[in-house]
């Protein structure tokens, strides 16, 4: 089980662990697993002709995608196993020849049998942020990973078309929470007026992400999806789901990660930082320290919420339990953020009176 590591010393971040990919957690049958991996490594060598190779799981995301390592080659390659229809390869194609096209490091296409779910990638290496970062390094690490991401926002989506993260979907992932979270994960039931409370929280986060610039969206830039790369860095992963949004969003993916935490002075200072660096790119015209910290600030209560409710829903739904380590800082995350806002002192009240599971909490 993940645990909630101490803070390092001078500031440094408070980590998790990686979640290591589990080829028996996808819910879909072991069986039908093993099947796409025998057609993965067909395709591979009589399709495409490589040899030499064992197929190595690696690390994987929330999705249902499957990477794997082509070990004994050099260089080495990833072999993606997207099911349909469950995932789009071609989606995942679509956005990484678009954000290479804006010069960002992603993961070059090799080859791809879209109808199939496979694809071969450039391996960016194992270096993800989530490894490398301490003390010494995070101003720089950072520093190169805003400097992507004011790229992203300034130059993008070019001729790609990418979906509105638009009401809808905004209220889908809010959803989550009290559906996921609240509901399935703790067992509370609302009320009526506490019902009542939570659609006004939601309202208020709703309209603080649709009155921001809306720019391209990585929508999960952050420690695990960004790799260390002594040249052009980062190397960025997991793109395929990028939306045009609320210029916040990925700010707070990457300083209020789930996965490791930072003091909040110097979230402040990066935060700000990145409000001067997107002034100077024409990213923001004209938008005031204060007002930028509290779309900030929403912004993260939203994620935050919906993050809740997807890791309840890994657990409970696809029997992924490595995320419960990670279910306090998301909370104290929220916690924070309510408390210095007057607006949503009611949703605070409601996630201060949440009480994880003593397995979340160990």
């Amino acid at each position: 089980m993940a645990t909630r590591a101490p803070a390092s010393a001078g500031g440094g971040p408070r980590r998790a662990p990686a979640v290591e990919y589990n080829p028996s957690f996808v819910p879909v049958g072991s069986l039908y697993l093993d099947e796409r991996r025998q057609r993965l490594e067909r395709w591979l060598r009589r399709g495409l002709g490589l040899q030499g190779f064992a197929l190595e799981p690696v690390t994987g995301d929330a999705s249902f995608r499957r990477y794997f390592r082509l070990r004994g080659r050099a260089p080495s390659l990833i072999a993606m196993d997207a099911p349909p229809p469950r995932e789009d390869a071609g989606r995942f194609v679509t956005a990484a020849r678009a954000l290479a096209g804006l010069g960002l490091h992603v993961p070059e296409i090799h080859a791809a049998d879209l109808e199939a779910g496979f694809v071969l990638l450039e391996d960016l290496g194992e270096d993800l942020y989530s490894r490398v970062l301490d003390e010494t390094r995070a101003d720089r690490l950072y520093g190169d990973a805003l400097g992507a991401l004011a790229a992203l926002q300034a130059l993008g989506p070019g001729d790609w078309s990418p979906p509105a993260y638009d009401r809808p979907l905004l209220r889908r992932e809010l959803e989550l929470f009290p559906e996921w979270f609240l509901g399935r994960y703790l067992g509370v039931r609302l009320s009526p007026g506490e019902r009542d409370e939570l659609e006004q929280a939601f309202g208020l986060l709703e309209e603080n992400a649709l009155e921001q610039p809306q720019v391209l969206v990585h929508r999960d830039f952050h420690s695990r999806n960004l790799v260390y790369c002594p040249e052009h860095n980062p190397g960025i992963l997991d793109f395929q789901d990028a939306v045009m949004g609320p210029v916040t969003y990925d700010l707070v993916s990457l300083l209020r990660d789930a996965y490791l935490e930072w003091p909040e002075a110097r979230v402040q200072d990066w935060v700000f930082g990145y409000r001067e660096l997107a002034l100077q790119s024409g990213i923001l015209r004209d938008v005031a320290e204060d007002r930028f910290w509290t779309w900030f600030e929403r912004m993260g209560v939203q994620r935050h919420l919906k993050v809740l409710g997807i890791f309840a829903r890994l657990e409970l739904r696809d029997g992924r339990t490595a995320y419960r380590g990670d279910l306090p800082r998301v909370l104290g995350y929220l916690r924070a953020a309510c408390g210095r806002d007057p607006a949503l002192a009611a949703l605070g009240a409601r996630l201060e009176a949440v009480r994880l599971p003593a397995v979340a909490e160990a």
